[in-house]
């Protein structure tokens, strides 16, 4: 099953595909003048008994030249010696049915995952290499996270990227702080962030940064709308319950009933309405402000 953070990586590419031009520079190589990158289908199943499907797939038309090439996109958690079969398949599949060359992008989150997959695959004996392959990665080395606000709101993409290309990092909880002013009012990239991140502290966090923000799509059923919601309506309910505690102080000190310092705050404490209901109609008969509390 492909996870939610697996899944955010490629919808970003697809969200905004020119982002794999900013990024492949990051390899070290340099990216071509380009007009167009435009997804393609991601299935490359040619006989229907072996299925196999790229994680993302594009075609690039380039400036001088009308054919341009094609980048495989694939993201990889961990070190897996079956993937130089399917990424050696996924690219001679490639070159034959769109007769295009092809170019292999590897997205890691984690530093020894990036190493595993910079080493060239080689397919041949040792007198002879019939094939070698040289994936370009995307990891923790050659993508550092974007702190600052200014550079982060340049390209909410390239910042969301960073974020979660990172996401295995020390010190993330501080990098989603600093990025929330800026990726917060954009629902569509703080929804990705929250998807790409694991499970846990700094998923949580990140909910917590983003509940201050009010969701674009009410409706839609967002995790960012259902914290939204969350928030404001405990925010709702505690008003509500801080008027009908007044209320019941008030009429108390109208009617000339002495309240103790501990009635008050007892008084002020309760969130329960229906409860603060309740000692309001009795604030209006009893004789003492304990009264207020007497079982029925």
């Amino acid at each position: 099953m492909v996870s939610s953070q697996h899944d955010a990586v490629h919808r970003i590419f697809r969200q905004e595909p020119d982002l794999l031009a900013r990024l492949v520079p990051e390899t070290g190589v340099k990216f071509p003048e380009y007009s167009s990158i435009e997804p393609l289908d991601t299935d490359l199943t040619e006989l229907r008994p072996l299925e196999r499907r790229v994680d993302s797939f594009f075609r690039v038309r380039t400036a001088d030249d009308e054919g341009g090439f094609l980048l495989a996109v694939e993201s990889q958690t961990k070190p897996d010696p079956d993937k130089h079969n399917s990424w050696t398949y996924y690219l001679a599949h490639m070159y034959a049915k769109y007769r295009l060359p092809p170019i292999l992008v590897v997205v890691c989150r984690d530093k020894k995952t990036a190493a595993w997959a910079e080493e060239p695959i080689c397919i041949g004996r040792h007198f002879h290499t019939s094939m070698k392959v040289f994936p370009l990665v995307l990891g923790p080395n050659g993508v550092p996270p974007i702190t600052d606000p200014e550079e982060a709101a340049k390209d909410l993409a390239l910042t969301t990227f960073s974020v979660l290309v990172n996401a295995k990092e020390p010190g993330l909880l501080a990098i989603l702080d600093a990025v929330a002013p800026v990726v917060g009012p954009n629902v569509d990239w703080a929804e990705f962030m929250e998807a790409g991140l694991d499970e846990g502290p700094a998923r949580d966090h990140w909910r917590k940064l983003m509940a201050v923000y009010t969701p674009n799509f009410p409706g839609f059923g967002s995790v960012m709308e259902e914290a939204w919601i969350r928030v404001h309506s405990d925010g709702e309910a505690k008003g509500k319950a801080e008027g009908k505690a007044e209320a019941i102080l008030r009429a108390l000190e109208v009617r000339g009933v002495e309240v103790s310092e501990s009635v008050r705050e007892r008084v002020m404490a309760c969130v329960d309405l229906e409860q603060l209901g309740t000692w309001f109609d009795r604030s209006l008969t009893v004789e003492t402000a304990e009264e207020l509390f007497a079982e029925a």
